[in-house]
């Protein structure tokens, strides 16, 4: 083994050591940032370890080059450039283009072979042949899927009434079937078409099963998708012959996998209803909706009685959903925070796990306006706290707090474990209208004795009761202390 050879298999151990740990430290808030820049590490000194294995020609240092460069100017514009509001569909997008790229790899091995053509041996083992297939069955899915899924964020791709019938499984287990045939004609098949057959069936495989899923349950496809693009990278590893990509791939499936059980369980719902049942709100379209009719007890208040509450409070908890992220209210909320702390208050917030449309959204997004990380309390440390809690304030959340998910077991959330904010003393709940969440249904915390309606987009009526603090003298005395 030449000495050369020795470095890249150093170099590709320190690699699969440190996106270890950089995926183990994305699971806490206050060392996301850190691990991410591990994870960047990894997959640079990935590159460079190819690059001393494989000793790549002018020509292709040149493709390099250019690839890099693209590739580094496209995620610096990108990085400036998406809100936080659209952080999901750039997540989706970056799992489908980790997915086209797996698929990519395949498909120029199948054609024009790898490191064997190269050497003189046109033939491929069993166990290239199957992680071909994998690697661009895999990967077509996750591509059309994510770029679906994107779109329907986005708002660009609305729910066809068909995806919503039984005619959506016949046309699925069809194209299935055309990608069976396709992976298991290719060793034979000298022409390429059953190449063309599997990528075309899976391309389409992958958005006839993302296309009817609703926008609540994109936190678990999104997470699926991430799972899948680990499973077609690691596959890509074994066409290759990357063992750093093999570990890599595996590491990223398994991560998802465990992720997207995470949020079913959050969520009460089951993977197999989620890609093959009736989603929850599947017919809904992005944004949520539904009707304000049913409610009979409402109690709106203005801002102005709202912080009230909030001068004498000695516990708040702000609840963070959707809709604090489209009114990008995040800084406000913060402001709000600091005031309320300065004036004694005990502020923490509470996190749901499917909050937002993305796993961590609204951790991410209350990051970026420095809220400290001990601050971020998950579901279940929380809860206890409810009952001790002076004013809960509910910023942009619907199905995430109602409590028939607790009470009701006609409701569709039943089972669902929610953040129980109904146990506190007072909560106010900031809307633009009554309208449902994803679920389509009524939300019962609306009509209880201590809650009480605060209807606005979230950044204006933050802004209020900031406004309507300060002339209270709210913060002033201990901040100047």
């Amino acid at each position: 083994m030449s000495l050369m050879t020795l470095l890249s298999y150093a170099i590709d151990l320190v690699a699969v050591l440190l996106l270890a740990l950089g995926i183990k430290g994305l699971s806490k808030v206050r060392t996301a940032r850190s691990a991410n820049g591990l994870a960047a590490l990894a997959i640079g000194l990935a590159v460079l370890g190819l690059l001393i294995q494989t000793q790549p020609s002018l020509e292709a240092w040149l493709w390099i080059a250019i690839g890099t460069a693209v590739g580094g100017l496209l995620g610096v514009i990108t990085a400036q450039r998406v809100p936080m509001t659209a952080m999901p569909e750039t997540v989706a997008l970056f799992n489908g283009c980790g997915g086209l790229a797996s698929l990519l790899v395949a498909v120029a091995v199948a054609l024009y072979g790898g490191a064997q053509a190269e050497s003189g041996v046109t033939s491929t083992d069993l166990v290239e042949q199957i992680s071909i297939v994998i690697s661009v069955f895999v990967g077509a899915i996750t591509f059309s899927g994510s770029i679906v899924a994107m779109g329907k964020l986005q708002g660009w791709i609305p729910t066809p009434g068909w995806t919503q019938s039984q005619v959506r499984h016949g046309v699925n287990i069809t194209l299935a079937v055309a990608a069976l045939v396709g992976a298991l004609t290719l060793p034979a098949d000298t022409t390429g078409s059953s190449l063309w057959v599997l990528v075309a069936a899976s391309s389409l495989l992958g958005i006839g099963v993302t296309l009817p899923i609703g926008g609540a349950d994109m936190p678990v496809v999104i997470s699926l998708l991430n799972s899948y693009s680990g499973v077609a990278a690691a596959a890509a590893g074994f066409v290759v012959g990357s063992q750093l990509l093999i570990v890599a791939g595996a590491m990223v499936g398994a991560a998802g996998l465990i992720l997207t059980q995470v949020m079913c369980t959050a969520m009460n719902r089951s993977l197999v209803n989620v890609l093959f049942g009736g989603a929850l709100g599947g017919a809904a379209p992005v944004g949520g909706g539904g009707s304000e009719a049913g409610y009979t007890r409402i109690t709106s208040c203005s801002p102005e009685e709202c912080a009230m509450a909030l001068e004498t409070a000695e516990r708040v908890v702000f609840v963070p959903g959707y809709g604090l992220a489209v009114a990008q209210a995040q800084h406000a909320l913060r402001e709000l925070s600091k005031m309320l702390e300065a004036n004694g208050t005990e502020v923490s917030y509470a996190i749901h796990p499917v909050a937002g449309r993305m796993p961590g959204h609204m951790n991410v997004l209350l990051a970026e306006a420095d809220v400290p990380y001990e601050q971020l309390i998950e579901m279940d440390a929380i809860n206890p706290e409810f009952p001790r809690t002076d004013v809960v304030i509910v910023l942009g959340a619907n199905d995430v707090v109602n409590p028939d998910a607790k009470r009701d077991p006609s409701s569709p959330l039943y089972g669902m474990p929610v953040l129980e904010v109904d146990q506190a003393r007072q909560v106010f709940v900031v809307k633009r209208s009554l309208g449902a969440g994803y679920a389509g249904i009524s939300n019962a915390l609306f009509e209880l004795p201590q809650t009480a309606m605060v209807f606005g987009d979230a950044k204006a009526v933050l802004n209020g009761l900031l406004s309507e603090l300060r002339e209270l003298g709210v913060g002033k005395v201990k901040a100047a202390a």
